[in-house]
């Protein structure tokens, strides 16, 4: 088995390396955004997100992030975003997964959601919304999403939008062995 490791971002460097990846999915594998000659992309809230790696040896191969200050990504998609969503209390937006293509396995998927759900269950948060890839909907119901409003975004760059409970997230973590 291949051994990675899991991480929250805590050196610049790390963070460096979120824009190279977030470049080889957002702009090469999903055309959500032009290209550019640095090959780096900075997400517009990155300063506000809390990213979750895998890495392996020396090579960031995956992350995900959560980000809790309004108004999230979705906000300007859907301009009723609160009339569409669950009664909640605390509300945590899940952005830019992203896994290197020859790294998309259940280790580094559930690696990354332990991280991230372990974060989230310590903050309180009780609800989770994410703009799903279309391509990948089947992960996200999986997982417990459920869809939520209108498909947004042009082609080939779709995405639902998607809620996740806490209980939902508990009874998927409970019936899957995380790595620790």
């Amino acid at each position: 088995m291949v051994s990675y490791r899991f991480c929250t971002a805590a050196t610049e460097a790390e963070r460096e390396q979120v824009h190279l990846l977030n470049y080889e999915i957002f702009v090469e594998e999903i055309p959500q955004h032009q290209p550019n000659p640095e090959r780096r992309l900075v997400d517009r809230f990155h300063g506000e997100n809390t990213y979750f790696q895998c890495w392996r040896d020396n090579e960031l191969v995956g992350m995900v992030c959560t980000r809790d200050k309004r108004p999230f990504s979705l906000d300007a998609k859907l301009p009723n975003l609160d009339e569409l969503m669950p009664p909640h209390h605390r509300v945590v937006e899940l952005r830019l997964l992203a896994v290197k293509r020859e790294h998309r396995t259940p280790q580094v998927f559930r690696g990354l959601t332990r991280l991230m759900g372990e974060h989230c269950t310590t903050h309180g948060y009780d609800l989770a919304v994410v703009s799903a890839f279309l391509g990948q909907l089947e992960l996200y119901y999986h997982i417990g999403f459920k869809p939520f409003g209108p498909v947004v975004g042009i082609k080939p760059a779709q995405f639902q939008p998607m809620y996740l409970t806490t209980d939902a997230f508990a009874g998927f973590v409970a019936a899957t062995e995380l790595p620790k």
